[in-house]
């Protein structure tokens, strides 16, 4: 860097003296004094002259006295003048490079004139700014050394010259020159800090005045000079200064990346990823700047590529992974061999390729990124300056290959690059607590190999270390934690001291809770507590479940779209099963009603995500009337913004994002304000077993529970505690082997005649009816006395929902051969439920009709091309139901090429009773594209899932694979069905696989006969509440000689508004115009 005094040159600035003259009419001498000040308009200075803010001469011309006091004063004044001039002029032959005598000479003069300006002298400051000066060049010049005198005296002159004195700004800047030339010298932080505070005052001065262009010019390349500062005030200095570079600045550029490197840094510091998604935006302002081929395009890439990846470490977006190696590509290919900065492209690249084999697991990912580090290396010699990172950099590498290869020449290699690493890094490195946690872990890793117990003690020492340096909310911590608890855990289960499980668990506690940290790193730490716990039968095991789902919602709630908070709950290995898994281990601790709440809060999550800005408000609205129009407002502004995060730009997504999450802060502040209300402290929160104990006011709800560490099924009845019916035979490996068997006999009997024998069909429902829903039903009868032909609720988790439990058969005569032993649906009339409060929601959302329903039979035989080939029975199944229904019910047609995505949304958001006939397809990778075919393009579940349809009351969905949850999140119920009743269809019929409809047209006619019987004519009911009834008949007394056994128990009831008020009737002469009420979706409780 160029000392100051020849960047003042460069840059033009110069300095004036003005002289105030004062006129009075007191008797008494007046001084005339020569005040120097900031001249803005500077024109380009001689580069032969010294600066001229040293040629002020300290001099005073006072107003002639007739006293002896007055001559004195002249005379004194007259030799400071003298001997500033002499100091000015041997410090400019100094300066122009003769010997340092003359410097010594010149420090000498401006001492003999400040010493002649003692304290209160109004020439002092400007004394103390020469002789500063020039000690400033001097130590510059290293001709002299005492930095600290010279700081000392630039203080000085800053507190002669306040805030308001017109020569304030000029001191700042000595200051901040004296302190940036020390701290590129002898770094110490405390003095950063000061610089930028003092910066920061200066540039806000020179926002508030028209400045010139040369000294805000040279001021803007100071302040980007200056180190990162992730201080709140260090970030605020670069804002200003990024305003006062605006589009098209030649140091915008610079300013922008500034800016972004402080906000990362702050993001570093503490967590907060506003800090970090601003600094992306930044850098993608920065690098839409800079056009292919530029000669920093690839310094610019680079950081932005970084500060991408760090996101995804934080919140685990794995389309942010690609985007991040993409551009780190990118990089490297502008850095070829030779380039002087290849090898951080190296690295860097090796860090993303690095984490999507551990988001991903490909070792061909981590394989390169091992090859990446050690190029890297090669070009990082010892001496290099950041050898030590690239060394830090393989022995992680070597340490993740080591974890999934179990390789010990990995792992001991890595300890050796990581004690290099660490030998090379100052105590004092920013970074050097990272090195050692992953010693730590490494060293944890070897202990398990050798059991030598230096290892796994110095593994202790190092995370202490790690924990005296960092702050106490540094987001880091949580690795510190978690280190510690792989060193206490490892050592338990070599040496069993019960202590060590303890401190263990301390620390996965510490790790799954450290507010400063990301959810993903949390959550993977809060699944391993709840792994180990399980595993060591730990007492903690429970409140380990419990943060998991805790730690779910508030993760997932992060995201911005339905699809997106789909993708972050299945992104962690093990997740799946976590609802059910809780629900077991508060079973085996004899906690019914918190196995039911458990279970609830897991499976319901995305559901009740999805709902929460569709709250009922009319209760809240009698509390507080502002506070409810306020949540709708942020409710809405919501939803609107959700559709902006899945846009292809990146840039366009992530400012979507960003104000998301500012509305989500709002909208968080505001339930907060409402759960203050008086009756409202629950509002939004999981529901407890109280509240979801409304789900069986018609009947009880079976929850049968798939874990695997126990099978069991939970009844919870209109009244009272929870009852447990064990499946001690059962295992989750059983019932998977059930489910396969299951979807093996399905596709063999769609190649089979219907009138040929289902033997091994029929087996497996008998081990259904025997092994599972005999002894739920024993339970029903015997202990809560329930009628025959009540109706019950099945709410199937895990590999249950892939079973039909409601065909559950024995299959055999009676013992008396009176005729069949009773089957499932002898007893009892079934209905599913995805969970407890979808089926409160839908009850909820159940009010008297006043006028007569519309109902639309929606049918598409012709799909578009690659939807599906030709349904040819769809036609006749349409006019089928017409003929079926009450002929006063306002009915509609939609088919061919009416039959459009366009059109079905807006009849199902239209009509309250729809009848849907067509191809249906589940996808099982991401459920949200479920789909209908239809003539254009398919209708999807997320198409439906975003359409509100206020007055719809039931639908049959005649279509293959409409209530049948995905693979990878199967505990969510995420189907066809799920998202009509989320539209608002209270009541709905769907199906578990495919659909022959040559044969489902019988299976709708005896339903819809059994919907419709006993209508007259001008006098008819339309009452969505007898559908489940209406199925069980159906499917009970349709032909088996038309209709073979999977296509009997194919179609499964839905949720059911069973409603024990009259049934409502409409008369042809009840014509009304409808009276229309805005429209509340609602939220679970």
């Amino acid at each position: 860097m160029e000392n100051s005094l020849e960047n003042l040159k460069q840059h033009g600035i110069s300095f004036s003296v003005m002289e105030m003259n004062f006129s009075v009419s007191n008797p008494l001498p007046i001084h005339a004094r020569r005040y120097l000040v900031l001249d803005l308009s500077f024109p380009p200075m001689d580069v032969d002259k010294v600066c001229p803010s040293l040629m002020l001469k300290a001099t005073s011309v006072h107003a002639r006295g007739n006293n002896n006091t007055g001559q004195l004063d002249s005379v004194v004044e007259s030799e400071i003048t003298r001997f500033t001039d002499e100091g000015h002029a041997r410090f400019r032959k100094y300066m122009r490079g003769e010997n340092t005598s003359h410097l010594n000479a010149s420090v000498n003069h401006f001492q003999w004139v400040l010493d002649e300006c003692p304290v209160g002298h109004p020439d002092r400051a400007a004394a103390l700014t020469n002789i500063a000066w020039a000690c400033l060049q001097g130590c510059i010049r290293k001709d002299l050394q005492d930095f600290d005198s010279t700081i000392s005296l630039f203080r000085d002159a800053l507190a002669l010259h306040p805030q308001g004195h017109p020569n304030h700004p000029l001191s700042l800047y000595h200051l901040t020159e004296a302190l940036k030339w020390r701290y590129n010298n002898q770094p110490i932080p405390t003095e950063i800090f000061e610089s930028t505070r003092l910066y920061h005052e200066l540039c806000t001065y020179l926002c508030s005045i028209t400045a010139g262009d040369n000294i805000v010019d040279y001021v803007i390349g100071a302040c980007n000079d200056l180190p990162t500062d992730a201080s709140d005030q260090g970030i605020q200095l670069r804002r200003i200064v990024l305003e006062l570079c605006p589009l098209g600045h030649r140091h915008r550029l610079r300013a922008l990346d500034e800016l972004s490197r402080a906000l990362r840094a702050r993001f570093s510091q503490h967590g907060s990823i506003d800090d970090l998604d601003e600094s992306i935006q930044l850098h993608r302002d920065a690098v839409s700047m800079l056009p292919e081929g530029h000669c920093s395009r690839d310094i610019y890439l680079n950081e932005l590529a970084f500060s991408i990846t760090q996101r995804v470490n934080h919140q685990g977006k794995l389309h942010d992974l690609d985007e991040a190696i993409s551009l780190h590509e990118e990089a490297l290919r502008l850095r070829p061999v030779g380039h002087v900065s290849r090898d951080s492209s190296l690295d860097n690249l090796g860090g993303a390729l690095r984490t999507r084999f551990e988001k991903l697991g490909d070792i061909n990912d981590l394989n390169r990124a091992i090859s990446l580090y050690r190029e890297a290396l090669t070009l990082c010699p010892p001496g290099h300056p950041t050898r030590d990172i690239t060394l830090g950099n393989l022995a992680l590498g070597l340490d993740t290959r080591y974890d999934k290869l179990c390789t010990s020449e990995d792992l001991n290699e890595a300890i050796d690059s990581y004690r290099e690493s660490l030998r090379l890094k100052r105590h004092d490195h920013s970074e050097r607590h990272v090195t050692l946690l992953n010693l730590s872990s490494a060293l944890s890793s070897r202990f398990t190999e050798t059991q030598k117990n230096e290892d796994v003690e110095e593994a202790i020492d190092l995370c202490q270390e790690s924990l005296a340096v960092l702050p106490s909310l540094h987001p880091d911590r949580c690795f510190s934690y978690m280190r510690l608890q792989e060193a206490f855990l490892s050592r338990y289960e070599m040496q069993h001291n019960p202590a060590d499980l303890s401190l263990a668990v301390d620390n996965f506690r510490l790790a799954s809770k450290h507010p400063t940290q990301g959810f993903p790193e949390c959550i993977m730490e809060a699944i391993d507590w709840v792994r180990q716990a399980e595993l060591y039968q730990h007492k903690s095991a429970l409140e380990a479940y419990q943060m998991c789902l805790n730690l779910f919602d508030n993760h997932v709630v992060t995201r911005s779209s339905i699809v997106s908070r789909c993708d972050a709950a299945t992104a962690f290995d093990g997740a799946q099963l976590l609802p059910v898994d809780a629900a077991s281990c508060a079973i085996r601790r004899n906690d019914l009603q918190r196995a039911v709440e458990l279970v609830e809060q897991g499976r319901g999550q995305q559901w009740s995500l999805a709902a929460r800005l569709r709250t009922p408000l009319e209760d809240l609205e009698s509390a507080s009337l502002p506070l409810a129009h306020k949540l709708l407002e942020l409710s809405k502004r919501l939803s609107d913004v959700q559709g902006s995060v899945g846009s292809t730009d990146r840039a366009a997504a992530d400012r979507a994002a960003i104000e998301y999450r500012g509305l989500m802060k709002e909208w968080e502040v505001a339930v907060a304000e409402i759960r203050n209300l008086h009756g409202f402290s629950r509002f939004l929160l999981p529901p407890s077993y109280e509240e979801l104990q409304a789900a069986a006011c018609h009947g009880p709800v079976i929850i049968l529970i798939a874990s695997q560490y126990s099978c069991d099924a939970l009844i919870v009845p209109t009244s009272g505690q929870p009852h447990h019916v064990p499946f001690p035979s059962l295992t989750l490996a059983h019932l998977e082997m059930l489910k396969n068997n299951f979807t093996r006999e399905i596709q063999q009997a769609g190649l089979m005649g219907p009138t040929e024998s289902r033997k091994d069909f029929r087996v497996l429902l008998r081990k259904v009816w025997k092994a599972i829903m005999l002894p739920i039903v024993n339970v029903l009868q015997h202990d809560l006395k329930l009628r025959r032909r009540s109706q019950i609720w099945l709410c199937p988790t895990a590999a249950f929902t892939s079973i039909p439990l409601h065909a559950a058969n024995p299959f055999r005569t009676k013992a008396d051969c009176s005729g069949k032993e009773p089957c499932l649906e002898d007893f009892y009339i079934c209905s599913y439920t995805p969970t407890l409060s979808a089926l409160i929601r839908s009850r909820q959302m159940m009010k008297t009709r006043g006028m007569i329903p519309s109902f639309v039979a929606i049918g598409q035989s012709q799909p578009g091309a690659g939807q599906g080939t030709v349904l040819a029975a769809v036609d006749s199944e349409l006019e089928l139901v017409h003929k079926l229904i009450p002929p006063n019910a306002k009915f509609t047609n939609l088919s061919g090429d009416d039959a459009t995505q366009a059109g079905v949304l807006e009849a199902l958001q239209s009509n309250a009773w729809v009848h849907l006939a067509c191809h249906g397809k589940q996808d099982r990778e991401q459920p949200y594209h479920s789909r209908f075919a239809m003539r254009d393009k398919p209708l999807t579940l997320l198409d439906i899932m975003e359409n509100d349809a206020p007055q719809a009351e039931f639908a049959f969905l005649s279509a293959c694979h409409t209530a049948v949850g995905d693979e990878q999140t199967p505990d969510e119920v995420i189907h066809l069905a799920a998202g009509l009743q989320f539209s608002g269809f209270k009541s709905v019929i769907g199906t578990l696989w495919a659909v022959d409809d040559d044969v489902a047209k019988h299976v709708v006619e005896a339903f819809y006969e059994e919907m419709f019987k006993g209508s007259k004519e001008g006098d008819h009911v339309m009452d969505c509440t007898k559908a489940a009834s209406a199925l069980n008949h159906a499917t009970r007394t349709v032909s088996k000689k038309e209709v073979p056994l999977e296509q009997r128990i194919v179609f499964i009831h839905i949720d059911q508004c069973a409603s024990q008020s009259t049934p409502r009737r409409f008369t042809q002469r009840a014509r009304f115009l409808p009276h229309f009420h805005p429209t509340n979706a609602i939220i679970s409780v």
